[in-house]
């Protein structure tokens, strides 16, 4: 009963969101208030009905309801009930529903925090949102009706992938879901401008605490999934650049960029249709990356063959999204006139060139991802692009933006001199040396291409505490308790930018440490053996069979101790192979010690015959500044979002006519 329940309340969300979609819209045309009224008490309640929908099937999954076909798919009675849950969207139709749950969710706040908002943007805002998700609506009742009931119904489920069984897993989706979905918000803030014909510096006010929270929970869920495919897979990566990963990445990129874009609109009055035209790429590029790699279609263009009704709906669906948006934009873009004028060597030169970086970065990986698609489309040849292309194209545009991030926040707006930013930055570039040379001495005769990624991670560092002391301490007679009090007197989004500018140098190195000065060791040792890497003595101590809730598991011990300390205290790392018991199904689980500068990493591996069995032994140097810089990126996020600025709003502008005709911005 509740699962009809849920579908019923799916139809009657989509009538609610064809209201709110029209209704208001028209009523912004107008002039009407009352229509335009419309939009906020329609976008709660839509988000009603959809949270109940998605908790009747997180409901079904928690009570094994395998007269449910989703359930009967991706559950089994034994799963713990972290997975239980988590499997309501770790499927294509439950994520589907995730997705228009968040999507309602941002729509309601808006409606509650967006009281500041003139009525016109707020309406036409809250109807493009809606619009976005009638289309989603559309395509769940269609083809992807999470709700479908089977009969007769199976006594015991499927069961989820047991790769999903993670609390990485558990929690990596729902973050980039809001996200992707916080574009959405964006996205609708900038059509509703489009239609409105006004872009100023209260718009971008009102755009950024969405972007940053987009953002903030887009990294996360980023370096979680990344974090996850680290510990779980046993294969001592963090990033092989597959579709799935990129099709958070890309988002990712347009977001940071749209960020900074943001900055300029509102600052200097200026790059009003660039900005535009980011908000729209990010959120379709969140489309595309998410239903592409949702139906199969990036590994295999068969897949439109085997459900051809649903790879039809999202080709339609992504042409009329994205399709409209810019044909939207095409019309209207060029009556955004812009304000200020600048230099090219000018803090809107720096953030200019930080967006030209940024988006090519983007472009290089959209390419990479779908060239394979395009090319069996044409040609029926199957290929793979895979690391060494985005090693040979992605980094070589990212050096020098991570120079620039450097530079850039010193220079002053409208006009400057480069060399005064540079003298300011005398220590960064001694640090930057320095480090170079410990570096180098340090991993004599590995990849020296590493030095490239440590010394910018170290400019980067050094520039950002440069950046710091200059706002403390702008001048010399600044006294040092003057400098203090200045300090511990900066913004909220003052400090957010800088522990996300220094987690960025911080994951660099990391990153760094992870692909290019990993060690690794594969060999078939009997228990007892001993292999050395990277200067530890790893020894495979016991091999034993030990129960799981849903799974079976062969245990492997490692005992570890630096090379030729035969006394010192052994540090303990066990890794397990489990064997699920619903679909017989074999994961690899790492075993991993982390300390600040290096991790140790063991996996055990399959039996390779009398008595010895293969095992994975890394050194990986850095890799814990991976999760540090994620994190602290993380925390500048949400520090700018908690902004008194922020949180209050944006100053009161001229109301835009009432009939959505075009006007040059204030």
């Amino acid at each position: 009963m509740i699962a009809e329940l849920g579908h019923y309340v799916l139809t009657l969300a989509l009538g609610v969101a064809l209201i709110q979609a029209t209704v208001p819209m028209l009523g912004a045309a107008r002039g009407d208030q009352r229509w335009m009224a419309v939009a906020a008490p329609a976008s709660l309640v839509q988000f009603g009905l959809l949270l109940f929908a998605f908790l009747a099937l997180i409901h079904a999954y928690v009570t094994s309801d395998f007269s449910v076909l989703n359930v009967v798919q991706n559950s089994h009675s034994l799963k713990p009930l972290l997975y239980k849950v988590s499997g309501a969207w770790g499927n294509h139709e439950g994520s589907l529903l995730l997705w228009v749950t968040v999507m309602a969710l941002f729509g309601a706040l808006v409606s509650i925090f967006g009281d500041n908002l003139p009525p016109g943007l707020k309406a036409r805002t809250l109807s493009v949102q809606a619009l976005v998700t009638v289309g989603f609506l559309l395509f769940m009742l269609l083809t992807s009706n999470p709700f479908e009931r089977i009969f007769p119904a199976p006594l015991e489920g499927r069961d989820l992938n047991p790769l999903l069984q993670d609390p990485g897993l558990a929690f990596h989706p729902p973050m980039l879901y809001i996200g992707y979905v916080g574009l959405s918000i964006v996205f609708s803030f900038a059509c509703a401008a489009l239609i409105e014909g006004k872009v100023d510096a209260a718009w971008a006010r009102w755009v950024r605490p969405w972007t940053l929270l987009a953002w903030a929970f887009l990294t996360g869920g980023i370096a979680l999934g990344s974090w996850w495919a680290y510990y779980e897979l046993g294969w001592g990566g963090f990033w092989f650049w597959d579709p799935v990963e990129n099709a958070s990445f890309m988002p990712w990129l347009v977001a940071t960029a749209l960020l900074h874009s943001a900055i300029v609109v509102e600052k200097r009055d200026t790059l009003k249709s660039w900005t535009i035209l980011l908000a729209i790429i990010g959120f379709s590029l969140s489309l595309i990356g998410t239903f592409l790699v949702r139906s199969g279609v990036l590994t295999s263009v068969h897949a439109f063959a085997s459900d051809p009704e649903r790879g039809v709906f999202i080709l339609a669906l992504l042409a009329v999204a994205i399709g409209g948006s810019f044909a939207l934009y095409a019309w209207r873009a060029p009556l955004l006139t812009g304000g200020g004028l600048f230099r090219p060597i000018s803090r809107e030169g720096a953030l200019v060139l930080n967006n030209l970086l940024l988006t090519t970065a983007a472009a290089t990986v959209l390419l990479g991802t779908l060239y394979p698609l395009f090319l069996e489309l044409a040609t029926d040849d199957k290929i793979s692009v895979g690391p060494p292309f985005f090693n040979a194209t992605f980094v070589p545009i990212m050096a020098p933006l991570f120079v620039a991030l450097g530079v850039g926040p010193l220079l002053p707006w409208k006009r400057a001199d480069l060399a005064p930013a540079l003298r300011l930055l005398w220590v960064a570039f001694v640090f930057t040396l320095v480090v170079t040379i410990v570096a180098g001495i340090a991993v004599w005769g590995q990849a020296a291409i590493a030095l490239l990624g440590l010394g910018l991670s170290a400019w980067l560092i050094g520039a950002v505490l440069t950046e710091l002391y200059r706002k403390c301490r702008p001048t010399q007679t600044v006294t040092a308790g003057q400098a203090l009090r200045r300090l511990t007197g900066l913004s909220r989004a003052a400090w957010g930018m800088t522990a996300a500018h220094l987690g960025i140098a911080v994951v660099i190195a990391g990153a760094t440490g992870a692909s290019l000065l990993t060690q690794e060791k594969i060999e078939a040792v009997t228990i007892g053996q001993t292999v050395e890497v990277g200067g530890f003595d790893f020894t495979l101590t016991d091999v034993r069979d030990v129960p799981g809730p849903n799974y079976n598991a062969e245990r492997g011990t490692f005992s570890v101790v630096p090379s030729g300390s035969a006394g010192a205290e052994p540090q303990i790392l066990q890794s397990e192979n489990r064997q699920y018991v619903s679909n017989g199904q074999v994961t690899t689980e790492a075993a991993i010690r982390s300390t600040l500068w290096y991790d140790l990493y063991a996996v055990l591996g399959d039996p390779a015959g009398q008595g010895r069995f293969t095992v994975r032994l890394y050194f990986k140097p850095l890799v814990p500044w991976l999760w540090i810089g994620s994190t602290l990126m993380v925390l500048g996020g949400f520090l700018s979002l908690s902004d008194r600025r922020l949180r209050v709003g944006a100053p009161k502008r001229s109301a835009a006519p009432a009939g959505g005709k075009a006007q040059p911005a204030e």
